[in-house]
């Protein structure tokens, strides 16, 4: 790695990329006729098990299935709409978009009629897949409210065997023709960003993207997801394939024979877990949140609280004295240390990771930010979490960090071929393969988002001397107070979330003369948290109960201890009601719409300025 520009510019040298007349899927037929009995998908048998699926079986359904998309008039570059679950069928369908020539377009199965109607109207869809009738007769309304004819069928192994017989008569050449025709610049896919303001826009994901993705990215965290690996590499996917980057990822791992399976419903997920037994997982924040503070609970409830709490504390320690010697700025653990870690192993640690299937090696965490008091704990019990950055427009992660080169706090290095540059006023700038090909149907937009080759991300963040990247939160978000302090609300929204009784902490001030804070509950915590104290509690009662209020004071006063006074949090309100993609204030990536939840609740934010009595 080489700093071109140190602490202002990072990057990574390329490890590859394919021809220009080429497109991905030529490299997932070259990854296929290295191994092609190789277990690339896993379904479930029924009887508590999984099924392997070969590389080469996988592909002939491909190639059925994409034979049946253009005998039902899907042409090169039309574009297919994927609306369903976390599924095999929704894999099959990806590359079987790709293999007939044509570009999918994701959409999140939680879209209203309203957000699949712009999705469909503005990326000029022909053909939907969809999960379920409901999902079915969603797609009808919103072709109604958009104006165009949009045919469905079901995205279920019924459906997919139906369109494999509508296409045998399709020849064989005509099908290879329509896969080969699409070069690295052509739209692969186009993904609707769930933006926090405003109507989403298609962020158009080239071939040359996900081929990007696969030389570079999975090269460049090759040890995190076991490439190279004498025991084979499997993952469970449960985020939406909506998702760019759980869809990136597959498709990676598709090309890296990684096998997947998959769990479209969080209710089966630990036993999906405790069966597939994953080598490695990728999650969101909020999974490993939740995974903890159940872990927290339960040991509470059976009295073993104070345990747990000692066997944290020496996670945490174990791991920072271990990220000391990696830095050169320690010994590492003590003898003590290390004997009193064994020791919580056998009665806690242990339990954590058979929880997950035993054979966790790596966690990856992506899509919003990573407390490191919880990364510290997770490698501390033997769950490494390496975290990473990206956004929709850089297809797969931009940075991430990797065993060797890991600085829990940031989010890494730029992974090969990315290059990272921090603006004069902080923004991140991205360049590089994997950085989208611009916005469908909005040639303004695409040009304001670039200066010169890189891509404007719109996050604050700085570059350490080793070229590692810390997020400082949204440049939009930053508030300036009545007293002209610029105040960074992410650093200490995140600390507050961490508290159990937390859903979303949302920081504000602009033009005040101090900082508030409002606080979102999370009602299944609570009502736990209240059992625990023999009591029990609405949303609008806990909103005012002192308990509740002496606790959540407890966070706000860790996260102002990480600030100056001038910055720190001197009021609070807690909401009697929880947010949601219902009410308007989440995206379908679950992140807050920090700008509706505050005008919405504006009667709680002059609350917060009002003279006490």
């Amino acid at each position: 790695m080489h700093h071109e520009t140190p602490t202002t510019e990072a990057s990574t040298d390329v490890v590859g990329m394919p021809p220009a007349e080429t497109n991905v899927t030529d490299l997932i037929l070259a990854s296929a006729a290295e191994a092609p009995e190789a277990p690339v998908y896993a379904l479930r048998n029924g009887a508590g098990a999984w099924l392997d699926v070969r590389f080469d079986t996988f592909l002939d359904q491909v190639r059925a299935v994409a034979k049946g998309l253009m005998a039902r008039g899907v042409g090169r570059g039309d574009r297919v709409a994927l609306f369903g679950a976390t599924s095999y069928e929704w894999a099959v369908l990806d590359q079987a978009v790709w293999f007939a020539g044509a570009v999918s377009v994701p959409v999140y199965e939680t879209s209203s009629a309203h957000q699949v109607a712009h999705i469909l109207g503005d990326s000029g869809a022909v053909l939907a897949a969809v999960g379920t009738p409901a999902l079915d007769a969603r797609t009808r309304e919103a072709a109604a409210l958009a104006s165009c004819e949009v045919d469905t069928f079901p995205m279920t192994p019924e459906g997919l065997a139906e369109l494999a017989r509508e296409g045998q008569d399709v020849p064989d050449e005509e099908q290879e023709a329509a896969r080969a025709a699409a070069t690295l610049a052509d739209p692969a896919s186009i993904v609707y960003t769930s933006g926090t303001t405003g109507q989403p826009k298609g962020a158009i994901i080239t071939h040359g993207n996900f081929a990007a993705a696969c030389l570079n990215v999975l090269e460049f965290a090759a040890e995190v997801v076991g490439r190279g690996h004498a025991e084979p590499s499997r993952t469970l996917m449960f985020l939406p394939l909506a998702h760019v980057l759980a869809h990136a990822v597959q498709v990676i791992c598709l090309y890296g024979r990684i096998q997947v399976a998959h769990a479209p419903s969080t209710a089966t997920l630990l036993k999906d877990l405790a069966s597939f037994r994953p080598t490695w997982l990728l999650a969101v924040p909020r999974v490993f949140e939740k995974v903890e503070s159940g872990i927290a609970a339960k040991a509470e409830k059976a009295g073993t609280g104070r345990i747990y709490r000692a066997a944290r504390a020496t996670a945490i320690e174990w791991s920072q004295a271990v990220q000391a010697r990696e830095h050169g700025e320690g010994p590492g653990p003590s003898v003590a240390l290390t004997a009193r870690r064994a020791l919580f192993d056998r009665l806690v640690y242990r339990k954590v990771r058979e929880a997950l299937g035993g054979q966790v090696r790596y966690c990856v965490s992506g899509a919003s930010a990573l407390s490191p008091e919880l990364t510290h704990v997770f490698r501390g019990m033997g769950v490494p979490i390496v975290e990473g950055y990206g956004l929709t427009e850089t297809t797969a992660p931009a940075t991430v960090n990797i065993p060797g080169a890991h600085k829990i706090g940031t989010v890494g290095l730029p992974v090969a071929g990315a290059a990272v540059r921090i603006a004069e006023d902080g923004e991140i700038l991205v360049s590089g393969p994997v950085v989208f090909g611009g916005y469908h149907g909005r040639p303004e937009a695409s040009a304001e988002s670039f200066d010169g080759e890189f891509f404007r991300t719109g996050d604050l963040g700085s570059l350490d001397q080793d070229g590692y990247l810390r997020i400082t939160g949204r440049k939009k978000d930053v508030i300036v107070t009545a007293g002209g302090k610029n105040v960074y609300p992410t650093p200490l929204e995140e600390i507050i979330r961490r508290h159990r009784l937390v859903d979303h902490a949302v920081v504000v001030g602009d033009d005040r003369p101090y900082v508030g804070a409002l606080i979102v509950l999370d009602e299944d915590e609570l009502t736990s948290w209240a059992l625990d104290r023999e009591r029990s509690l609405t949303l609008a009662e806990a909103a005012e109960d002192p308990q509740v209020l002496a606790a959540l004071q407890e966070a706000v006063d860790e996260a102002n201890e990480t600030v100056s006074r001038a910055e720190a949090i001197r009021r609070i309100r807690v909401l009697d009601h929880v947010v949601t993609e219902e009410s308007g204030h989440l995206t379908q990536s679950q992140k807050l719409k920090r700008g509706q939840l505050i005008e919405d609740v504006a009667h709680e934010v002059e609350a917060l300025y009002q003279r006490r009595r």
